[in-house]
């Protein structure tokens, strides 16, 4: 694919899902108006695409409470999620590519649980890259704190409360996600017990050292090896899979992530595979932000993300 390669769908829905019910800080819930505020439909746009921005989904306060049973806010994370899976899930089967705003990153279970519905249904392979600093692989017996954002690719692979790992039923009853079809990137926090569940599955980390040593772009290559005419890639992008230093608006922050260069390279890249069909921007926290630079720079990779590059390659004189 040339490098300025847009996906095959050039039809977007902006879905807003307002809520910090998973996280362990306040204020994810004013994201999506932060990236509206940043100009992502005007961005989008730019690029030639056909933007329609569905508002946001409504849905229960967050109550603030500690965890029950190991689990904080689990009902009202549950109708979140389901939400969110019934706006993502009917904006894939219209051929349209859905972004969900978030919110914080357990919403990735509502809307990841509608792309694997819909790979189904219309015989797709799923791969889904999770560009975090986190592997959110937590259980509510490895984890004290009961924040569901620290467990969406655990609860998606199977491993969580019923009600959240058969969001979607699922041909055959399997959860929406099998450990194959993930790559993480930009991994640098993760928990002890949390390591050693990541290792016993078989998921695939691609983390800070890994990139350090092998660089941005041979970690992309990995990362998306094997994409094909009949792959459906999803980006679920938290926005601390970034280095503090320049993306300060977020609840957990984690020192070492990659640059902006780097960033750009990794959506870049993923644009070049053409194969970009949905996308979650998640854990923008404005109340952390600085006059909402977090959100411009956000805005600005998910730009790339669908073909705009710094590259000259191509052009002549």
């Amino acid at each position: 694919m040339p490098p300025t390669a847009l996906p095959s769908a050039q039809s977007i829905s902006l879905i807003g899902a307002p809520t910090d019910i998973g996280a362990s800080a306040r204020g994810a819930s004013m994201g999506p108006e932060a990236l509206r505020v940043a100009g992502l439909q005007q961005a989008l746009e730019g690029r030639g695409l056909q933007v329609r921005d569905l508002g946001n989904l409504s849905g229960p306060a967050n109550p603030w409470r500690p965890p029950v049973h190991g689990y904080r806010h689990l009902p009202e994370v549950v109708q979140w999620n389901q939400r969110v899976f019934d706006a993502v899930h009917p904006a894939l089967q219209q051929g349209r590519l859905p972004i969900l705003l978030g919110g914080d990153h357990c919403l990735a279970v509502g809307s990841i649980s509608a792309v694997a519905r819909h790979c189904v249904d219309a015989g797709k392979k799923l791969r889904v890259l999770w560009l975090d600093a986190h592997a959110d692989f937590n259980t509510s017996q490895l984890t004290p704190s009961g924040n569901v954002h620290g467990m969406p690719v655990a609860c998606l692979c199977g491993f969580g409360p019923q009600e959240l790992t058969h969001l979607t039923q699922m041909p055959g009853g399997g959860p929406a996600l099998h450990p194959d079809q993930i790559r993480q990137i930009g991994i640098r926090s993760v928990d002890e017990g949390e390591k050693r569940f990541v290792h016993e599955q078989g998921l695939e980390v691609f983390d800070m050292r890994f990139i350090d040593e092998m660089g941005m772009r041979q970690t992309m290559l990995q990362a998306l090896a094997g994409l094909d005419a009949d792959t459906h890639l999803h980006v679920s992008f938290d926005v601390d899979f970034l280095d503090p230093d320049i993306a300060p608006g977020v609840g957990t922050t984690v020192p070492g992530g990659p640059t902006y260069r780097e960033a750009q390279l990794c959506m870049e890249m993923i644009a070049d595979s053409g194969r970009l069909a949905s996308l979650d921007i998640v854990e923008l926290n404005p109340a952390l932000d600085v006059r909402n630079r977090t959100a411009v720079l956000a805005v600005d990779l998910v730009e790339s993300l669908f073909g705009k590059s710094t590259l000259m390659r191509g052009w002549s004189i």
